[in-house]
């Protein structure tokens, strides 16, 4: 019996297990197990309509994979040399392949301060409790990259009577073209979003202050700024920012039996390392799957390749925008923005599910992402 051990079932872990299934379900010599915190699926895609305090529907995920060992707890660690998981409740899971698929965290240590006075979106549903309890007062969202643009958003339009202040190094939008960006600049005015630049020094109880000196008076701070990976298998290479580093086919480069896909990956193509985005996290489950597959039918596994497509940005329930992009990322001259663009928002924040059901029951050779990017095998 072959034991494959997926860790952590969030959009990339997911994909990895449900094409997993899908690809191995004729066989009796393959035994899945999916290792995450709890029994419900995670829509990160949507967190920042959670800290807005609208409800999501529930995604169970045994429904999706009834088959599956399920094992509910947190990693602690992972001994690469005796292929064996430890989780909190000091079970041990063996394996003979791994997936890592464990993603990352919001990075609160940059900054002195973060860690004790912001609320993350790791923990959306906190926020939204503290924000249904204020009629008044300010909210400052520090990071001004497409997470910080998105909660933002949605928490001015979902609380009108905050003052909500977005605030970070770069201009909101700066991957976008110009159309897309000033779409983006025009409906945070519209919604009362006050945009702030300035490098951020430390967070304070009531206010956020930057590295010249100025001080930002806040009731509340959500902190979006960069994220990090946990490091809990210290043997496997890493590079500065704690990925691990992958040879050409999503392995390990000092571990091959350990397929390592999503945030938690330092992957590098031809434009560069692949920075973590559902758009190319789904595509490295995938290719895992495959590739573990391949591994057990005596074949190589292939080399990942991966080229972006858009960059969907929703600006609360009703308005977004859509950049389209080159397979390096690099903005295209087509966007869509207004009621088009809410539409290709939601079909692409809607899609992962039924994806999913899908890679069960009908496996693919490669696939055209709703989230963008070609994935070929």
């Amino acid at each position: 019996m072959h034991r494959i051990v997926v860790l952590g079932a969030g959009y990339t872990g997911m994909s990895a297990a449900s094409h997993l299934v899908g690809r191995t379900r004729r066989r009796d010599d393959v035994r899945i197990t999916v290792v995450n915190a709890s029994a419900r699926f995670t829509e990160r895609l949507r967190l920042h309509q959670v800290a807005s305090g609208q409800e999501l529907a529930e995604l169970n995920i045994p429904d999706l994979l009834p088959d599956v060992d399920l094992v509910c707890g947190w990693v602690t660690a992972v001994d690469v040399d005796a292929r064996a998981v430890r989780v909190d409740d000091e079970r041990v899971v063996e394996y003979d392949t791994l997936v890592y698929a464990l993603g990352s965290v919001t990075d609160t240590s940059s900054v002195p301060g973060a860690d004790e006075h912001a609320y993350t979106l790791d923990h959306a549903e906190s926020l939204a409790h503290r924000l249904s309890g204020m009629d008044s007062g300010t909210v400052v969202v520090c990071g001004s990259g497409l997470t910080g643009v998105e909660a933002a958003a949605e928490i001015a339009e979902q609380h009108p009577g905050l003052d909500v202040v977005l605030l970070g190094r770069e201009e909101p939008g700066a991957g976008m073209g110009p159309k897309a960006k000033a779409h983006l600049h025009d409906t945070l005015g519209r919604l009362g979003v006050r945009v702030h630049s300035g490098d951020i020094g430390k967070v304070l109880p009531d206010a956020v202050r930057l590295v010249g000196g100025e001080t930002i008076a806040a009731d509340v701070v959500l902190w979006t700024s960069g994220v990090r990976v946990p490091r809990l298998a210290r043997e496997l290479e890493a590079d500065e920012r704690g990925r691990i580093v992958t040879d050409p086919a999503l392995r390990s480069v000092s571990h091959p039996d350990v397929y390592v896909v999503g945030d938690a990956a330092a992957v590098r193509l031809g434009f560069g390392v692949l920075h973590g985005t559902c758009q190319s996290g789904m595509p490295t489950g995938v290719h895992a799957a495959v590739s573990i597959v391949r591994e057990l039918n005596g074949k190589a596994p292939k080399p990942f390749r991966f080229g972006y497509y858009h960059t969907p940005v929703s600006l609360g329930r009703h308005d977004a925008v859509v950049q389209f992009t080159k397979p390096d990322g690099a903005p295209r001259r087509l966007s869509l923005t207004g009621r088009r663009a809410v539409w290709y928002k939601e079909t692409v924040s809607s899609s992962p599910w039924p994806t999913f059901r899908r890679m069960t029951r009908m496996p693919r050779s490669g696939a055209i992402w709703p989230h963008g990017g070609r994935y070929t095998r």
